[in-house]
């Protein structure tokens, strides 16, 4: 037997032959499909253009609403041909063309043959079983690609025609309900998100005591205040200066070396990613090390406002040049307070509004450091901050529950596709009804 360079294809294909239906037809890739190579220059097509940021992930669906314009080389693609992402191919990156247009050459433009429904290729190869097989050939480490020459040599498993439209009908069916499901659930994490702004907003800034007398702010977008509560720059609640991060490239992932926190590593939920993390070297990062408490502010680009308070948890650690630290007065203000107060639709609505007024997605340190806090007394910011994470965490826990069915749900769309596509499910005479 020849020598493969490729054993988990040979063991994954084993397993899709042994498992087919009797009369499916295995063939290769590239006598199911054609390779267009068609290379057109973007400026100068009236085209519209296809990016891979436009195709969702493990679904097919086009974004709409994402602007992004090549001014570069593009391959040209047809109505009903199937794009295929070959970069980071473990995003299943897929979409069938529902006009002519323009794409990314990071996308292989395949044009079904007369043996394949472009319908039936679409969901082929967005099956798992195809998408880790490919996956498990790539080259380069930062930007993993797939290659052609090894795509092609993949084996695809055909029914006859009428099958495979029976089959592309069944799952449009099918993942068109599951994703009416995952979009309720979406819009319900929406309403939690408002839900625990909502609290955030009126603990933070009116406090607990709905009955408690207020007086003017004198800043139109915080409103009312309680009346025995201070209105204080934040400038005048940090120990220091609020200073801006190191200006150092992300080179280093030597966990024994301080952590470089860049805003990309922060997650919604106030969490770091764990595979996004870079180091500094400890003579670089010690003039930005974190203290416990310490609040990051983002200051330019899409992120702006964006915050994270640090947890010494999270090791020894400094942070990127577009972040800027906050170093709380523990005698004037607990930290966690302040960090709450990042998260209300008040101060949101002081970080827009300034925005809209800029030409630049630009909120420097001086910008930050005459934002107006309102500020209680010590006693009662402690009270504040005890009642707020009783109650956020109970709006978090509902919120994990409501995104973890959502996983099940693409896992169960994922799972389904494959079973399909590979004839572990035979759909000739299932009914389509309203019900599904």
């Amino acid at each position: 037997m020849a020598y493969s360079p490729y054993p988990q294809y040979k063991k994954t294909v084993a397993y899709w032959i042994d498992k087919r239906p009797a009369h499916w037809e295995e063939r290769k890739l590239k006598f199911s499909v054609t390779l267009i190579n068609e290379k057109v220059d973007a400026r100068n097509s009236s085209l519209e253009y296809l990016g891979l940021e436009h195709i969702e992930p493990w679904t097919g669906k086009r974004i709409d609403g994402i602007v992004f314009e090549s001014d570069g080389v593009a391959s040209g693609f047809e109505k009903n041909d199937v794009l295929f992402g070959k970069l980071r191919p473990y995003l299943a990156k897929v979409h069938k063309a529902e006009n002519d247009g323009i794409a990314t050459t990071e996308a292989l433009v395949l044009r079904a043959d007369s043996i394949i429904k472009p319908e039936f290729l679409k969901y082929y190869l967005l099956s798992s079983d195809f998408i880790d097989v490919v996956d498990g050939s790539t080259y380069g480490s930062k930007m993993p690609r797939a290659n052609w020459d090894f795509i092609e040599n993949l084996s695809v498993l055909l029914p006859h025609l009428d099958e495979q439209i029976k089959i592309a009908d069944f799952l449009d069916h099918k993942t068109t309900q599951i994703d009416r499901l995952i979009e309720k659930k979406k819009a319900l994490i929406e309403k939690l998100n408002e839900k625990r702004i909502a609290l955030i907003t009126q603990a933070v800034t009116k406090g607990l005591n709905p009955d408690t007398p207020t007086k003017p702010s004198g800043v139109e977008w915080l409103g009312e205040v309680p009346e025995h509560w201070q209105v204080r720059r934040l400038k005048l609640l940090a120990v220091e200066p609020l200073k801006y991060g190191a200006n150092e490239a992300a080179e280093f992932t030597d966990r024994d070396l301080p952590r470089y926190i860049r805003i990309t590593d922060v997650r919604e939920d106030g969490t770091l990613h764990d595979e996004t993390f870079r180091s500094l070297p400890e003579d670089t990062a010690e003039p930005y090390l974190l203290d416990e408490g310490d609040i990051l502010l983002a200051r330019s680009g899409a992120t702006v406002g964006k915050s994270f308070q640090y947890e010494k948890s999270w090791g020894i650690a400094a942070y990127a040049g577009y972040l800027i630290r906050f170093r709380a007065d523990s005698g004037l203000i607990n930290s966690t307070y302040a960090y709450f107060f990042f998260k209300t639709a008040s101060y949101w609505a002081n970080i827009n509004s300034t925005l809209i007024q800029s030409t630049i997605q630009n909120f420097s340190a001086e910008k930050y450091s005459n934002i107006v806090m309102p500020l209680p007394p010590m006693d009662e910011q402690h009270t504040i901050v005890d009642f707020v994470i009783v109650e956020k965490s109970k709006i978090d826990r509902m919120e994990q529950k409501v995104r973890e069915a959502i996983t099940k749900l693409e896992e169960y769309r994922t799972a389904l596709i494959t079973a399909a596509v590979t004839g572990k499910i035979d759909v000739r005479n299932i009914e389509l009804g309203r019900s599904g």
